[in-house]
């Protein structure tokens, strides 16, 4: 599946490599392609997946590796553009499997959300946007880092999960929703010693999944990007969903 042309949302967090570009005015996202070449590309992201279009394939299993450990120490820095989540950890949780011939380590994870609980997420399925959407971005193992993959076509993969509202809170994000609270400001950052597990932050169901073939959603745009879209959402309180972060 390749990248259709739909809406970019406005979202309160989201770069991933911080470039010069605004989400309004003559630096928009009309406007990321005079400033960015690979913005104008065949294969961005995000995309507006058609399940109707969708080739269903058998791929091996994702393997999961240090999703279960506890996060020693979470850094979450506001630089501006989004607010990332780093973790300490040694060694980094990493994935490899599915669409994936390699392993690929992570790097950091980011949020999107928009104005209201009824647009959020970047991908949509059958045009339906989601109220808020993870990143969880992986770098290839043989590159070394995030920075030196994003040259490679095979660089970077990034797991995607959409939410839902629902009446019932999920207790491993309160802690995140505190610390968001501690970086409202640009440059700012906070530490969180938390006590949950990248595989608490999940839904059940993760053998079902879109896969394909993308982009960074912000400038570059570097075409590097091996998507994983999980199919089934998780399911968060109003106030679980975003948070009042300026950028």
């Amino acid at each position: 599946m390749d990248g259709n042309g739909c809406q970019r949302p406005k979202p309160a967090m989201g770069a991933v490599f911080s470039q010069e570009f605004e989400y309004d005015g003559t630096m928009g996202p009309q406007h990321w392609g005079e400033l960015y070449s690979e913005c104008a590309g065949k294969h961005q992201s995000p995309i507006d997946i058609n399940v109707l279009h969708v080739k269903e394939v058998t791929l091996p299993d994702l393997e999961w590796s240090g999703f279960d450990d506890p996060l020693d120490h979470v850094h979450v820095t506001n630089n501006g553009h989004t607010v990332l989540l780093e973790v300490t950890n040694e060694p980094h949780p990493a994935v490899r499997g599915g669409p994936l011939d390699s392993t690929y380590v992570f790097s950091q994870m980011h949020f999107h959300w928009g104005d209201n609980d009824t647009f959020g997420s970047e991908d949509k399925i059958n045009h339906r946007s989601f109220a808020m959407e993870l990143h969880m971005l992986f770098y290839k193992e043989e590159y070394g880092d995030a920075a030196e993959a994003v040259k490679h076509p095979d660089g970077l993969t990034v797991l995607a999960f959409f939410y839902e509202l629902d009446r019932h809170g999920h207790p491993a994000y309160d802690a995140i929703t505190a610390a968001l609270g501690n970086v409202t400001e640009p440059h700012s950052s906070t530490s969180m010693f938390s006590s949950f597990t990248l595989s608490d932050l999940l839904p059940y169901e993760l053998k079902r999944y879109f896969t394909y073939r993308g982009s960074l959603t912000t400038p570059p745009c570097s075409e590097v990007v091996i998507w994983i879209d999980f199919e089934q959402p998780i399911r968060l309180i109003h106030n679980q969903v975003g948070d009042e972060v300026y950028i």
